[in-house]
């Protein structure tokens, strides 16, 4: 039995590398409650099921438990400051990793290009105020590799220091998308309003002035990282407010698991600049029974009037039906790119 052990261990030593070098979180429940299920099916006697569960769970929890300790040296890169959002993003999908910041996407992109991080995690899109042009030019012109997204949803609390009441509060700053989602609450108490960088940069400001006049708008955990008092909780118009994070890394995840399939693979591309190309591509994707999650065009920076499409697809890139996709694509792009095959976790 040690010697099995061992060798398990080593195996998850192994595994472990693959998930640094594609950017994947140690945890992965849904694959978990699969392989547990498996497990239990497969005895025999059905009076030792029960005893089963525990066994292979303990051992999944010594593994994981492995694992975040090798994780320790794996750096993931973010943009803004300790306690933005994209901070706790990745704080969630990598408690163990050491998180690097960066004052903008680029230079947080360009990082894992270089091999100075891991890992890159940035804001694809956000449902209140939609997609993040910056990121997908990025992801258009650069060599990185989407190997999973993450929906964070956002709830916005007004943040002050010790002591402080909602009465004390005169003016409240945050970050303009943050303002405008607590417009509302805002008005109501007819807060003077500032705009910042960043959630966490007023968070930080508030904290520094130590002003009881003045509050923020941020997370829950970005006011507990700054020493800040929740004045009142879930301040946000929309109840619904959820931001999409992507994680890039180097390297694309070309697992052929059958646990993969269902999930989305993304397409950036062009098309020829003539009547009727980009609706034989939408054609072409459903023609091969694939549903596109959501398209998007942005300009090209080097041609005028100029597009490209983002597109995110359900379905498993490593069928036959998507192989048989692309090709059929290619003739007709005059650039065809896969930037990533993943799942999307809720965090």
């Amino acid at each position: 039995m040690s010697e099995l052990f061992e060798k398990r261990m080593h195996l998850s030593s192994e595994v472990l590398e693959y998930k640094k070098e594609c950017g994947l979180p140690i945890f992965d429940p849904e694959r978990e409650s699969k392989i547990l299920a498996a497990s239990v099916n497969n005895l025999s006697d059905e009076s030792l099921k029960e005893y089963s569960l525990l066994f292979f769970k303990s051992l999944m929890e010594i593994s994981k438990s492995y694992q975040k300790r090798l994780m320790g040296s794996m750096r993931v890169a973010y943009s803004g400051i300790a306690g933005a959002y994209a901070y706790i993003a990745a704080h969630r999908l990598f408690p163990t990793a050491e998180l690097v910041p960066y004052s903008d996407f680029s230079k947080a992109y360009k990082a894992c290009e270089a091999g100075d991080v891991d890992v890159t995690i940035l804001p694809m899109a956000n449902s209140y105020a939609g997609s993040v042009g910056d990121v997908m030019d990025l992801a258009y012109a650069g060599n990185l590799y989407i190997n999973l997204s993450a929906d964070m949803q956002i709830v916005h609390n007004l943040v002050g220091v010790k002591g402080v009441t909602l009465n004390d509060v005169k003016s409240v700053i945050s970050h303009p998308q943050a303002l405008s989602q607590c417009a509302e609450f805002i008005k109501t108490h007819d807060f003077q309003e500032e705009a910042f960088g960043n959630t966490a940069l007023a968070t930080k400001f508030v904290s520094e002035k130590a002003d009881k006049s003045i509050a923020a708008i941020a997370s829950a955990e970005t006011a507990e990282l700054y020493g800040l008092d929740i004045i009142k909780e879930n301040i946000n118009t929309s109840l619904t407010n959820t931001t999409r994070f992507a994680v890039f890394s180097r390297t694309m995840n070309n697992s052929h698991s059958k646990e993969r399939l269902g999930e989305r693979f993304s397409l950036i591309f062009t098309v020829k600049n003539q009547s009727g190309a980009l609706a034989q591509v939408l054609n072409i994707i459903g023609a091969h029974g694939f549903n596109m999650n959501s398209i998007h065009s942005r300009p090209l920076k080097n041609s005028m009037w100029g597009h490209y499409f983002f597109v995110e697809i359900d379905g498993d890139v490593n069928s036959q039906d998507a192989k048989d996709l692309m090709i059929q694509l290619k003739p007709i792009c005059d650039k065809l790119k896969h930037i990533g095959s993943y799942k999307t976790l809720s965090i």
